[in-house]
């Protein structure tokens, strides 16, 4: 089978039919197998009740006993996925199946991840946006690559690849930012298309402070994973300047040297050290991962 679409929901009794259906159709135009894999993550809001009611041969759906988190959906789904590609699509109706066809195309030309990446005009609200602005900033430092959206809910990947990260995927909504820094950080090959959305139904299941909160706990998880330097190094020059500054200040104005500046000095080559012994780390998870490769 070429493709499994991957769809996760969670109370979406107000935009599932008509999205689902909508799906459904533009899936007909494809000339290859695929199967679409609808995942039910617990709704108590009568979505459940919606989806059962469908009955398509391409349609798979799955229902989680309570709710796991958007995160815990889209792995069910790739887990119990047949195709070669999987993409995975919000069901909230946000995004246009018609990019399904460009995600899978980009797919095709030998890209291990693609990414929908939506425009300044598709963002929810201004704070929404700043967010994702930082978010994306912060994730391209650490993968040395642009990221051009870190969040977004349409991305596509070989199967193949994607599965050998499911473990590291969190049950919530960061599940997007780790499969993008993950991948990378790994070697693959990402690639953005241009993508536009519209207003969904309801109200969104994100939580800006939360899950906001949530993507930094994240980044610095995949951080200290794959690129332990990038944390370590800017803390250890940050204790090593403010080490430096105190002992000068107290130098002048006292002319007495302070245990505190010693403190600043040590804990900064302490966190070097430990960067430079997680960075080995890092290196022989590489090693493991290129094994798998071959």
């Amino acid at each position: 089978m070429k493709l499994s679409l991957i769809i996760p929901v969670y109370n979406e009794k107000e935009n599932i039919d008509a999205f689902l259906s909508e799906v459904i159709e533009f899936c007909k135009s494809f000339s290859f197998p695929y199967e679409i894999i609808v995942v039910n993550d617990g709704s108590s809001d009568g979505t459940e009740r919606i989806l059962n009611d469908f009955k398509d041969e391409k349609v798979r759906i799955i229902h989680h006993k309570h709710n796991i988190g958007n995160g815990g959906a889209v792995k069910t789904g790739i887990r119990n996925a047949k195709g070669e590609y999987v993409i995975m699509i919000d069901g909230d109706g946000q995004h246009y199946p018609k990019d399904i066809a460009r995600i899978l195309e980009k797919l095709e030309e030998g890209y291990h991840l693609v990414v929908g990446a939506r425009d300044s005009k598709s963002q929810a609200s201004f704070f929404r946006a700043f967010g994702n602005f930082v978010y994306n900033k912060l994730a391209s430092y650490v993968a040395d690559f642009e990221i051009k959206d870190l969040t977004s809910g349409l991305r596509g990947a070989r199967r193949e690849v994607i599965s050998k990260f499911l473990y590291m995927f969190p049950n919530g909504f960061s599940y997007p930012s780790t499969s993008t820094l993950a991948i990378l950080k790994a070697g693959y090959s990402l690639c953005y298309v241009s993508i536009k959305t519209r207003k969904r139904k309801g109200k969104s299941k994100i939580r800006i402070l939360k899950d906001g909160l949530k993507f930094f706990n994240i980044i610095a998880k995949i951080t200290t994973l794959f690129s332990p330097m990038k944390i370590f190094f800017p803390v250890s020059l940050l204790l090593f300047v403010s080490a430096v500054l105190h002992f000068l200040y107290r130098y002048f104005v006292s002319g007495k040297y302070t245990l505190f500046t010693g403190i600043l000095l040590l804990a900064s080559i302490f966190t070097l050290l430990m960067g430079l012994i997680s960075e080995q780390i890092s290196t022989l998870y590489y090693k493991d991962i290129d094994t798998e490769n071959d």
